[in-house]
């Protein structure tokens, strides 16, 4: 699924956007968490979900300095965790794959959001943090999945 997250033309809409799809990510990564076999591999991805976390704090407060109600997720959550909860059938190599699309999003849409022209600079900081995390995050999903393709 191909996100329009980080195109938005106000800074109010960006903010909210943006925390609904951390939102929606803290969703799918507590559904993975509950489903990976492999428990060193639920350390880890909970070490993501903390980064997670940490955006949203983040992201709140420049809602909170907007005047911004704080968004909770939005419909997009039942897609991103649903991918997991239907990737379970097939292992953890499958789950690591539907999170990984799930961060292709999430990378997507702060690789806009530093570029876009009503980020502000306390905003843009946050979001190439976020950025660096996503990226990271993806990474490891990707790799990880093809080592146990290869294990298979």
């Amino acid at each position: 699924m191909t996100t329009t997250v980080g195109n938005e033309d106000n800074l109010d809409d960006l903010v909210k956007d943006l925390l609904n799809l951390e939102h929606d990510a803290l969703a799918a990564y507590e559904e993975v968490i509950k489903r990976l076999d492999n428990k060193a591999y639920a350390g880890k991805v909970e070490s993501f979900r903390q980064d997670h976390l940490n955006h949203v704090d983040a992201l709140t407060q420049i809602a909170r300095d907007l005047g911004e109600e704080k968004p909770d997720g939005s419909m997009k959550s039942l897609l991103t965790s649903g991918k997991v909860i239907l990737a379970d059938i097939m292992g953890d190599e499958a789950i690591l794959k539907a999170m990984k699309t799930n961060e292709d999003d999430t990378v997507t849409a702060y690789e806009r959001a530093v570029k876009n022209e009503c980020c502000t600079p306390a905003l843009r900081e946050i979001c190439e943090r976020a950025l660096a995390d996503e990226r990271t995050h993806r990474d490891w999903m990707r790799e990880t999945a093809e080592r146990l393709d290869k294990a298979a």
